[in-house]
């Protein structure tokens, strides 16, 4: 999908989440700069949040947004050291919960969480501020064997 500025990309997370159940995990891969923290906000706007209180979380790691149709836990590993645990992120229990977990640098989560999970790929596009969205979703035979 091509998105041609930043709110096409919120719309494009804001689809995407009338679609997301509770326990469903969304990665997001792209460079620096390429809207991963905005497509989320469009998620949390999908969800029932403000997506105006979606900031990225690159120095704390993870930000809970309680409430709305169901929770998110937005989680970013760009700062995490390749082949650090996740554990300590909260994502086991955000999924026991039945939120939703979105994870930028989603490329960085390893085995069953990476297999059952969405994922959205956003590159540059042919034009300033023009991105390309790849949205696939998860295996569900794998998804609800979790």
């Amino acid at each position: 999908m091509r998105s041609g500025d930043e709110q096409d990309t919120e719309r494009l997370g804001e689809r995407l989440a009338a679609g997301l159940g509770a326990g469903d995990v969304v990665l997001l891969e792209g460079d620096l700069g390429a809207g991963k923290t905005v497509f989320i906000r469009g998620l949390a706007r999908g969800l029932g949040h403000d997506p105006e209180q979606v900031v990225s979380p690159s120095f704390v790691l993870a930000i809970w947004h309680r409430g709305g149709r169901l929770p998110l836990l937005h989680v970013d590993l760009y700062r995490l050291p390749e082949g650090a645990a996740l554990d300590e992120l909260g994502i086991d229990d955000a999924l026991e919960a039945g939120a939703v977990v979105a994870v930028e640098w989603g490329d960085r989560v390893p085995g069953d969480l990476a297999a059952g999970a969405w994922r959205v790929r956003i590159t540059a596009g042919a034009s300033a501020g023009e991105r390309l969205v790849s949205i696939t979703p998860p295996d569900r035979a794998r998804h609800s064997s979790r």
